[in-house]
């Protein structure tokens, strides 16, 4: 009969433990979401802050260790453009000294991404005892593969491949409640995300030849975002 309590009052001791600093209790996933805005790069002249549109993303982290992240997620956001202040040719293969008739063309269109990216964080990242070098935040790099969608706007539905660049920042409020803000450019590999319905097409606009990732349209993402960890992976509790 002592041996049973004995052994209860340990197990409830190690729960304890568990729950206090995280020592002996790490989480092996994460959800969750996040919103911020998504910005064009292409033919018409875009940059990282002229044309920002809303976007709003969920995701699910595995988290292998510390330091190494794999993420999958969606999102959805909008982007928009026009050729103001840029010359962009009506007809781009002319011999006229001009190089064509001048034109400006606009476009706003919905964008949707699915894909996953490798998080590596620059410190190991967690709450728990000060003997493990943990930091309750870190910033990271990221890199991955994804598939974009545009429509909307006027133009026909496209789709290509996406492959993200950026980093972010995370920083673990509580155990189990994370914060960041992650910034990224995602190279496409269609030339149409930006179509309008118009006539004057701005995929190779200039008559240029492109390749798998040259000349294409891209987008850029700034997100701030809010994760729950869950799957908790107990150690043994020895005594």
């Amino acid at each position: 009969m002592n041996r049973v309590i004995l052994t209860t009052l340990l197990l409830a001791f190690c729960a304890t433990i568990y729950a206090q600093d995280g020592e002996l209790l790490e989480y092996q996933q994460e959800i969750g979401g996040g919103a911020g805005i998504m910005n064009y790069i292409g033919d018409s002249g875009g940059s990282p802050l002229k044309h920002p549109g809303p976007m709003v993303s969920v995701f699910w982290r595995r988290n292998f260790n510390q330091r190494m992240v794999v993420r999958t997620h969606m999102l959805m956001g909008h982007i928009s453009g026009n050729t103001k202040g840029n010359f962009v040719p009506t007809d781009p293969l002319s011999e006229t000294p001009a190089g064509g008739t001048p034109t400006t063309v606009e476009f706003s269109r919905n964008v949707m991404e699915a894909g996953a990216q490798f998080e590596f964080n620059f410190f190991g990242y967690g709450r728990g005892a000060a003997y493990k070098g943990l930091k309750p935040w870190t910033p990271y790099l990221l890199f991955g593969a994804g598939v974009t969608t545009a429509f909307g706007g006027g133009g026909k539905f496209v789709g290509g491949l996406n492959i993200p660049v950026g980093i972010g920042l995370r920083y673990k409020v509580r155990q189990r409640l994370n914060l960041g803000f992650e910034w990224a450019v995602r190279f496409t590999t269609s030339d149409r995300l930006d179509d309008s319905g118009n006539m004057t097409k701005l995929n190779d606009p200039y008559g240029t030849r492109s390749g798998m990732f040259k000349n294409k349209d891209c987008y850029t993402t700034a997100m701030f975002s809010i994760s729950y960890d869950i799957s908790p992976k107990y150690r043994k509790c020895n005594n």
